[in-house]
């Protein structure tokens, strides 16, 4: 995370929000994102944040590690005290997501209906600065629970009266990270075997967690509103020489090994037997494969974020004193 020197370089000519007792509500906050958003929050000196998470041990570590930041366990499907929270929020930035899982009810009722509360809460606070976080699948050739509901949620917001911002990131990695690149790296450390489906040549463009908060970190700075960003990472890298280059980083003595596609579908439909909220399930797999790339923003430029090269982004990750070794829940 390299801020440019200046903003010169990019659109936004005036801050317009640098106050550090802004009123910051982080909605879904104690995961990947959220968790790198509050580290890069504090470090800019901001003193009013509250993170709202279901997960109560997810919200037990970012307390423990973040005394000063107000955690609060609610499930935003379900009008609470939390509303109360966002009608006095001067910026909210909505992080709550489904990511995975195997019932179509469960990304509806966490994506698509948990937003509309949110912004049901906001109604009279109409002065609201909102970033919601979506996803560069609703660009993308995948058709899944996740996608659909993406793209609803992202209705939801670009219909309200408030101003907003969605950003689309690309596939994330970095501290915090329990699935993805996180859980990849933890499996080879446990494992002996690899497997890739099918000849793992498929273009991925990985994105740096802490690049993508400090663009959120620029947007409550500089309050560009009425756009859908895509963000991708800056590096077109096919998933096998990802998976290689986290195994020399993390020192593993894992065998990478490709097996066919379809052996790999019917193994994790077994394995979905067996755990019912699978870290990796079919529908991603699905979607892993598919090869394609999404429009290159600059924005470096745009919201004066230098990107973090991609090998030095992963020894950060998984090498750094404190934050790599922090584990969260699926």
């Amino acid at each position: 995370m390299y801020p440019l020197p200046g903003l010169e370089r990019g659109e936004y000519k005036q801050v317009i929000s640098a106050d550090r007792d802004t009123r910051i509500v982080i909605t879904g906050g104690a995961g990947l994102i959220g968790q790198n958003l509050v580290v890069g929050l504090l470090e800019k000196g901001y003193r009013r944040l509250t993170v709202i998470d279901k997960s109560h041990n997810n919200l037990a570590t970012l307390s423990a590690l973040h005394p000063t930041v107000q955690a609060v366990e609610a499930d935003l499907a379900c009008a609470g005290d939390w509303c109360q929270l966002l009608r006095a929020a001067q910026v909210v930035v909505i992080l709550h997501a489904q990511i995975g899982g195997l019932q179509e009810r469960e990304f509806q009722r966490n994506n698509v209906e948990a937003t509309r509360a949110v912004l049901d809460a906001l109604a009279d606070n109409r002065d609201c600065y909102i970033v919601q976080v979506s996803s560069s699948v609703v660009n993308s050739r995948a058709d899944d629970f996740y996608t659909r509901s993406k793209l609803e949620q992202e209705k939801l917001v670009t219909g309200s009266a408030h101003p907003w911002l969605v950003l689309r990131p690309t596939l994330m990695f970095g501290w915090f990270d329990r699935k993805h690149f996180g859980w990849l790296s933890r499996f080879m450390g446990r494992s002996p075997v690899f497997p890739i489906p099918g000849n793992g040549l498929y273009l991925r463009q990985p994105l740096y967690a802490r690049d993508f908060c400090s663009i959120i970190m620029s947007a409550i700075e500089h309050r560009p509103s009425g756009e859908c960003v895509n963000i991708s990472g800056k590096e077109k890298i096919p998933y096998l020489d990802i998976v290689k280059t986290i195994k020399r980083v993390t020192g593993s003595r894992s065998l990478v090994l490709p097996i066919p596609y379809t052996l790999f579908h019917w193994l994790l439909r077994i394995y979905a037997w067996f755990d019912r909220n699978p870290p990796f399930t079919v529908s991603q797999l699905e979607a892993l494969v598919i090869d394609e790339t999404f429009e290159e923003v600059d924005w470096e430029a745009r919201f004066a974020v230098r990107a973090t090269p991609l090998a030095e982004a992963l020894k950060l990750t998984f090498k750094h004193p404190r934050y790599s070794q922090v584990v969260l829940e699926f």
